[in-house]
């Protein structure tokens, strides 16, 4: 990951790259992003800052991500919500993090398995794809 100064760098280049301002809130989001090792959801920013954050910043600013191609949603069986940081080129309104997904059933993390492609998916006759999501449920290599 490197230096504080290099994460400050790279978040502040990512932010100008999108055509975003910078701000304390968007910095912080990322920093919290950038550090974890997996998927977040909307309830983990407050427990990883150490800090109330505005719910309704934290949602405007996480649909701002996803417009913008910083963040990708990550599919969940549950009513939550999780998302992880873009890695390949994403753009706005158009993602390409077309990997697998993969969710510990022991500790409950979720990651992006990006060295792995989905699976190619072919639809009956007068069907039309617009996305594949795949999640895979078991024990991670930290838990078995």
């Amino acid at each position: 990951m490197g230096t504080k100064q290099q994460l400050t760098e790279r978040i502040s280049t990512l932010l100008r790259d999108s055509k975003l301002s910078i701000t304390d809130t968007r910095v912080k989001i990322l920093e919290l992003f950038m550090r974890s090792n997996g998927a977040l959801e909307h309830s983990d920013f407050e427990k990883l800052a150490g800090k109330s954050f505005d719910r309704v910043t934290v949602y405007r600013t996480l649909q701002t991500f996803l417009e913008k191609g910083i963040i990708h949603k990550i599919p969940t069986t549950d009513t939550s919500v999780r998302y992880a940081v873009c890695k390949s080129e994403c753009t706005e309104h158009h993602h390409h993090d077309h990997h697998v997904h993969f969710k510990c059933e022991t500790c409950g993390h979720t990651t992006c398995l990006d060295e792995t492609d989905v699976p190619n998916i072919q639809l009956p006759k007068g069907y039309a794809m617009h996305n594949v999501e795949v999640v895979v449920n078991g024990v991670c290599k930290s838990c078995k």
